[in-house]
């Protein structure tokens, strides 16, 4: 396959030697041109803001509940858990505001409220597992942007909104080439990826931006160009949009604020979806399971998860009508 796989690839059955730097420049500038539109467009919101309002925040938690005077479009709830305390910048994987709005951590606050910050050791952590599961896809699918070849005509295409019920996080691809079944060097290849994204420990970023700028920044994937319309037009003209790296996808979020707090990652299957008289490329659904960082399973209990992980995940097709489905395909 055109996948690499400790410094080589498969290729017709055979294994042979290929460079390490087995992504094309073309590939990569790609990568860049979204994510440098989303610098661009980030800097022109934070500009945008003009004259600094001042709001409070009234934060509910450990060790002390304390109002915080923040900066209106700036501040973030990562800027508040900075004057709370170090481990709760680090350990924080998502917040709640006025105990009823999941919010990321690193997206601005526009209002004053109260905020809780969640993790997933709390008694409830179902807000803060959902948008785990997501962020998963989402890693999933830069990890699969770094690992194939570009001979392998690879497209991202959509992930379905997380349902843990489910036993794995998904990300749905086209490929040029049909009747991939990836070997489990493969798919361990494709673990790696995953973990190492988690040892990076990067940020998450969230950016709102117009229809025509998500049409710049995908410019090269005629699947999300093809979904951008009818994202807009449920959500006031506007695509959400997330970056890690120089990864940039959309989602509708939220999600958890850096890839460090990613633990344990197995990408456990990839299962091809049947083709329709419409379909140009072959699609895949690729899955994984994971934990967060900090909750550990014992081998036998975590071979159980991976088990799961490798049932076709149940949620809707990617070539299932778009129109009709946006809300389930695009998390």
């Amino acid at each position: 396959m055109v996948l690499n796989v400790y410094k080589c690839v498969l290729l017709g059955g055979n294994l042979q030697q290929c460079p390490r730097r087995f992504f094309s420049a073309s590939c990569r500038r790609l990568q860049s041109s979204a994510s440098s539109l989303f610098t661009e467009e980030q800097r022109r919101q934070r500009e945008s803001v003009g004259r600094i309002e001042k709001i409070e925040i009234r934060y509910l938690g450990t060790p002390t509940d304390t109002t915080l005077i923040m900066n209106r479009g700036l501040s973030t709830p990562y800027d508040c858990a900075r004057h709370i305390g170090e481990k709760y910048c680090r350990y924080s994987a998502l917040a709640l505001l006025d105990s009823n709005t999941p919010w990321d951590m690193r997206r601005p606050l526009e209002e004053s409220c109260t905020l809780q910050l969640l993790n997933f050791t709390a008694s409830e952590p179902h807000i803060a597992n959902k948008a785990f599961w997501r962020t998963c896809s989402f890693l999933l699918g830069a990890a699969l942007q770094k690992a194939f070849k570009p001979e392998a005509g690879l497209f991202l295409h959509s992930f379905p909104k997380p349902s843990i019920k489910s036993g794995s996080f998904v990300h749905d691809i086209a490929l040029a080439r049909e009747g991939w079944t990836p070997t489990v060097h493969e798919l361990r290849a494709l673990s790696i990826e995953m973990i190492k994204l988690s040892q990076q420990d990067q940020p998450i970023e969230r950016l709102d931006v117009s229809s025509e700028l998500a049409q710049e920044m995908f410019a090269d994937n005629p699947y999300k160009r093809e979904q951008v319309p009818s994202i807009s037009a449920q959500n006031n003209g506007q695509v959400t949009v997330y970056r890690v790296g120089e990864h940039v996808d959309i989602s509708k979020g939220p999600m958890i604020s850096s890839t460090g707090l990613l633990g344990k990652c197995t990408v456990a299957a990839v299962h091809q979806v049947p083709r329709n008289s419409a379909d140009k490329l072959s699609l895949y659904r690729v899955q994984g399971v994971a934990l967060p960082v900090g909750l550990n399973l014992n081998h036998f209990a975590y071979g159980i998860l991976e088990d799961r992980a490798k049932k076709l995940n149940p949620a809707k097709l990617p070539n299932e009508p778009y129109e009709e489905s946006v809300a389930e395909q695009v998390a």
